[in-house]
């Protein structure tokens, strides 16, 4: 799956079939379910992308405290961009252009 085709599927009923967990919750973030992306972000806590992506979801929700917490604990520095170019981002590592 390419990124183009990832974020076009943001428009239908359900995540693509057979993604990676991170992908599904990138997929739910993406749509602004935050408490779907954030119970996967939590079942996966302690590895690097998904601590990023507890990071993305507190920023998304307003708790800079909580975001730079996990920005911490995933080994990256705060993001300072809009939330919606930090989703692209984290996307992007997990999928072709």
């Amino acid at each position: 799956m390419t990124y183009a085709a990832f974020s076009a599927s943001l428009t239908q009923p359900q995540a693509p079939a057979g993604i990676s967990p991170l992908l599904r919750a990138l997929w739910y973030a993406g749509r602004d379910e935050w408490s779907l992306a954030h119970d996967i972000a939590q079942q996966h806590e302690g590895d690097p992308l998904f601590d990023w992506l507890h990071a993305l979801l507190h920023r998304q929700e307003g708790d800079a405290g909580n975001a730079a917490y996990w920005y911490q604990q995933a080994g990256r520095p705060v993001f300072t961009g809009n939330s919606r170019t930090e989703w692209q981002q984290l996307v992007r590592t997990q999928l072709p252009a």
